[in-house]
């Protein structure tokens, strides 16, 4: 059996990071990932510098990566704008973000639900005429911190409007982590009675350390694609003192351990991990990267 990991450490995991990371640093840190055989890496996004500026070098960062045969390189895009420079900037894998209470919408992107349902009716139109390939997020699918919980019939509501849209795809992610393997369950169940479980991916944050136990709750309704960031890096800032996105290592690991094939070179993504510090000004989150630096540290 198989299980798909997208990578999304570039982009996610890098945009609410303090430190502006260089352009060269970021190429680097994609060629890494290609080089561990990472089949979807989340590049970047083309969204407005002065909202997040650790973003204003997408194209560059396109324009300066290897790309690996096999390996699908996207970015997240909120509007015809974005669209335009993403498409200039050579990216066949777009995605496009809704969420799943109005609040965080407004907050996040300064539109209602329906509104941004409308601007991604256009994003959406447009890309697949052009022959590109996009995916959905619905963010806050499983809690707002603005609004506390989401209803089920919500979430499978809005995922359906985003395939009705034209995504192969919908990241069904809970943005500040705080779902529990229970709740999971409640949701999937409720969800994969109306949407197939191949439509569907997971988009876990590690903030009260239940991510993985998440994905082994997801496996059993035949989920089989879930996003991870290298190193745990990111976070929302919406969820203060958040550790950050379920780690790529710490994924790999259990799914290797499930003998699930990925496909990608754990040991890569951990020589990928171990360069992040530096750039970034913190230790990385990812268990299985702590462990491995402590067990090196301790023979050395």
């Amino acid at each position: 059996m198989t299980a798909l990991v997208v990578e999304v450490g570039p982009r996610d995991g890098l945009q609410n990071e303090p430190a502006i990371i260089s352009t060269a640093d970021k190429i680097a840190f994609v060629d890494r990932l290609s080089d561990a055989g990472l089949p979807v890496i989340e590049v970047s996004a083309f969204v407005s510098p002065r909202w997040v500026p650790q973003m204003a070098d997408a194209a560059e960062v396109f324009a300066g990566i290897r790309r690996r045969p096999g390996t699908r390189y996207a970015a997240l895009v909120p509007n015809a704008r974005g669209l335009d420079r993403a498409i200039a900037a050579g990216v066949t894998d777009i995605g496009i973000f809704a969420a799943a209470s109005e609040t965080f919408s407004r907050r996040n992107i300064n539109q209602s639900i329906d509104e941004s349902f409308q601007t991604y009716a256009e994003v959406a139109r447009t890309a697949l005429a052009a022959g590109l390939r996009v995916r959905g997020y619905l963010s806050t699918a499983f809690g707002c911190p603005f609004e506390g919980s989401v209803p089920a019939d919500r979430v499978v509501a809005l995922t359906t409007r985003l395939l009705e849209l034209g995504v192969y795809e919908v990241a069904v992610s809970d943005t500040i982590g705080i779902a529990h393997p229970g709740q999971v369950r409640r949701l999937l169940a409720e969800l994969t009675r109306h949407v197939p479980s191949g439509s569907l991916a997971l988009h876990f944050h590690d903030t009260r350390g239940t991510a993985l136990a998440n994905v082994l709750a997801a496996l059993d309704f035949g989920i089989r694609t879930f996003d991870a960031s290298t190193g745990g890096l990111g976070g929302c800032p919406y969820a203060p003192g958040a550790s950050g996105n379920l780690a790529t290592e710490d994924l790999l690991y259990l799914l290797h351990g499930l003998e699930l094939d990925t496909g990608v070179d754990l040991d890569r993504v951990f020589e990928a991990a171990c360069t992040m510090p530096p750039l970034v000004g913190h230790p990385v989150s990812s268990r299985y990267t702590q462990a491995r630096l402590a067990a090196q540290a301790a023979r050395d």
